[in-house]
This record gives C-alpha cells, structure tokens and sequence, in this order.
C-alpha cells in the first residue's frame, strides 16, 4: 500500500517507521520544517523513543520512508492516511481543534476514491461522523462510506515503548459504516505484527468495536479510568499520612485479589493523555461527577506536597527548593502538563525560591520553560521530588548536604540514603526520619549533579 502518516510526531513517526517497516510506501507529512529534515537525515526529532534510531534508518536507506510538508500531495497518492495531530484543551478544559482542522483540510482536499482515512488522535465521542466526515466530504466532493472510507482507531501506545505497545495491544476501531469497518480492519491486520497474548479471553489483534463512537468512547474510557483511579489513590495517600499507615503495603494487599487495581499515588498527573482526555469526556457528559471530582484531587495534589513539606520544614519564606524533575514522568524529555509548573507555582505563593533540576533538560532549555535552574554550589533547604527519573534513585544526603526536609512525591528514594533528614514519602504514613538535619557549609556543592 501507499500510506500518508500525518503528523510526524511521538506516535506519528513511530507508526510511519511501523508501517513502513512491514513492507508498504509510506510518506510522512507535518508542517514543521525542521521535523520534516530531521526525519529526511534519519534524525528523531525528539529522543527516548527506544528502536527508533535504527528503524527509521533502516526505513529511509531502504526507500520505503520520505518525508514532506506537502500533506494535500501525499494523501492525492496514496491508499490509506493516518491522522495523528495533537488535539489540546483551553483553560476551561474545552477541545481546541485547530491543529486536527488543519490537517483534516490538508487531507479532503488531496483526499481522491477508495482512500481509507483513520485517526488515531483521541476525540470527543462523535467528532468522526459529525465533524471530520462532513469536512472531508466538502473539501474533497466524495461521499464518506461509498468514495471513500474513514474510521477511527485510537492511538493505544506510550512514548519510549511505541513499538513494543503496538506489537502488545490489540488495535481497536469503530467505521462510520460497514464499508469502512472493513477497510480498516483488513488496513491494520496489514501494517501491524502482534504478540500473542495467552493472558488475554480474546485474541489480539484488530478489534472492531461497532462504530466510531465505540471506539471514541474507548479511548476516553480508559484514560478517563486511569485518572479516576489515581486521584483515589491519591486520596487514600493522603489519609494515610495523617494517621500513619503505609498505603504502598495496604495498596500491594488490596490488589493480591483479581477485583482491586489501586494505581500508585504522586505528587502530579501530567502528559499528552491522562490530565486532558478527561475534559473530552465531560463535554459529552457533564454530569459525571466522579470524573470531574477525580480531575480536582489530581489537580490540587502539587499544592498539598507543598503543603506538607511546609508542616514539615515550617516557613517556606525564603527557603532554597529544588524541585527534582521538570518531565511530567520519568525517561521522556517532555512537559506537558508537567506537575513542575504546579509545584514552583505553589512554592513561590510561599515565599520559597524554588529551582528545577533535570537530568533531561540543560540549564537554558528549563530557563525557556520560565524555571529557574538548579547550578551547581547552590545551597538549597528543601526537595521536592516531582518525576521519577531513574538517576534520583540513587540520590543520598551526599548530593545535597544542606538539605533539611525531602519530600518524595513520587516513592522513588531510598530512605536508608537519607539518614538524618526529614524524608516525607507520600502516602507511607509520614517522614521517615523525623528529625531534621540542621542546614550546615553554605555553599556546598551539589555532589550528584554529575549523575544527575
């Protein structure tokens, strides 16, 4: 087949490297200019992604990958186009669709018979047939469903492992008519290769759900769960704390049974997916009360860590922090809707001056993020550890001997490494050296920041 992947993004490169991979002509479209030479010179435009260095190479040198800018060209030759541009909300948590627009308007108007059209971008349950369909029909003079074919089919895969997701999950889709089901039921079993899953009741594979709106829904539904599911958790941890139980070990005894899937409790809920898929789903429904309950717990979590580093160290006016972690989770180079900005946020209305560490990002990268860095031989009083990058891990009093009061909102530090300082571990039942260190050597150097 001749394939058009539009948007050459996290999950938009990887799926045209994918495609490609499996033996079709595939022509990846953004507008960026420089995504676009990046992809062209064999370069990911953005790192982490595990195997992709080596299967883009291989794709390109074998011709079976390009590149352009030029979407309305590649879609006019091709058989089958993949949308996936982002989808972001406003303040007010409602859909912005001017990216998805754009891109559906470069599509109808290249857009010629017998062409299958899929996004994978997660929509608002009914933007396929009410929205995309009609755009599509006008702009190119087709009808959906009889000259050409659309379906939707949400992206199911996380970054840093969007290979090894692809290959794990079975791929759901929902046709806006029969016609189109089967062109993208017999499209997908063609450009994907699954596992086996012997711990699934149903095969993997392509799994048709009925219509668009199921497989809108779908998506939504186990986004929207995962959010549900954390700020419970979130709350349990936070009731634990204040009458000292361990809720890691209460967790761990609640899920040895098959009917409890309690998620792990932190400091902030961030990323592309699990902070906004949520207000999708509320616009369809706002009447759904625990959703819109579960998105406030999640919301407020960095200000209740600072508010329990602050019952813990005391006036924050003044005090050195170093935040731990500018990425919303750890290993992947990115900020969206990061609990960084929360966390200095809630530490500036205090008083503190709070700076950012992170191993992923130089000095100057955070400085245009607006955060203050952290240098090296700068004294800080306090910590907050917002993501989980492996390297904190290894962190001890050593790297940052000034420090008086950690607070761990992700459980990622070894509390045998941290003797003598106040180590608030959220959701373990409090600090677990209850005694602070008294801050001593002003000036002293950040011992780990090599690591780090």
């Amino acid at each position: 087949m001749k394939i058009t992947v539009v948007g050459l993004g996290k999950i938009g490169l990887p799926l045209a490297v994918q495609f490609a991979g499996m033996g079709h002509r595939v022509v990846g479209a953004d507008i960026d200019r420089q995504v676009v030479a990046a992809v062209r010179e064999a370069r990911p435009p953005f790192p982490g992604e595990a195997h992709l260095d080596e299967r883009l190479g291989e794709v390109l040198a074998a011709g079976a990958l390009e590149a352009t800018t030029d979407t309305t060209a590649a879609v006019a030759a091709s058989d089958a186009v993949v949308v996936v541009v982002p989808l972001y909300v406003d303040s007010f948590g409602s859909p912005e669709f001017s990216a998805i627009d754009a891109a559906t308007e470069a599509v109808g108007r290249g857009l010629r018979p017998g062409t299958l059209v899929t996004y994978e971008t997660t929509l608002p349950v009914g933007t396929t047939r009410t929205r995309l369909a009609p755009m599509l029909a006008e702009l190119s003079g087709l009808r959906a469903g009889e000259e050409f074919f659309l379906a939707f089919s949400p992206e199911r895969v996380s970054s840093g492992r969007v290979f090894a997701d692809l290959a794990r999950y079975p791929k759901l889709i929902g046709g806006l008519d029969e016609a189109s089901t089967r062109q993208a039921v017999e499209f997908y079993g063609a450009v994907l290769r699954f596992d086996e899953r012997p711990d699934l009741s149903e095969p993997n594979g392509v799994w048709d759900l009925g219509s668009a709106e199921a497989a809108e829904l779908a998506k939504l539904a186990e986004t929207t769960y995962r959010d549900v599911n954390i700020g419970l958790a979130n709350q349990f941890a936070l009731h634990a704390d204040r009458i000292g139980v361990d809720f890691a070990r209460v967790a761990e005894a609640c899920n040895s049974q098959p009917f409890s899937h309690l998620h792990r409790p932190g400091i902030a809920v961030g990323g592309h997916c699990i902070p906004v898929y949520p207000w999708l789903y509320l616009g369809g429904d706002p009447g759904a009360t625990i959703v819109t309950a579960a998105r406030e717990a999640n919301r407020v979590m960095p200000e209740r860590c600072v508010d329990r580093l602050a019952d813990a160290y005391g006036d924050l006016t003044g005090a050195v922090v170093v935040v731990l972690g500018a990425c919303y989770r750890g290993g992947v180079k990115e900020t969206a809707y990061s609990g960084v900005f929360a966390t200095v946020s809630a530490l500036r209305r205090r008083g503190a001056v709070p700076l950012v560490h992170d191993p992923l990002y130089s000095a100057d990268e955070l400085l245009e993020l607006r955060l203050d860095p952290y240098l090296p031989m700068t004294r800080v009083d306090a910590a907050i550890v917002q993501a989980d990058h492996a390297e904190y891990a290894e962190l001890s009093t050593s790297d940052l001997p000034s420090v008086q009061v950690v607070l761990d909102g992700r459980d990622v530090l070894d509390p045998e490494r941290w003797e003598g300082v106040a180590l608030i571990r959220l959701g373990r039942g409090g600090a677990a050296h209850p005694t602070a260190k008294a801050a001593t050597d002003i000036g002293v150097s950040f011992q780990g920041a090599a690591r780090l």
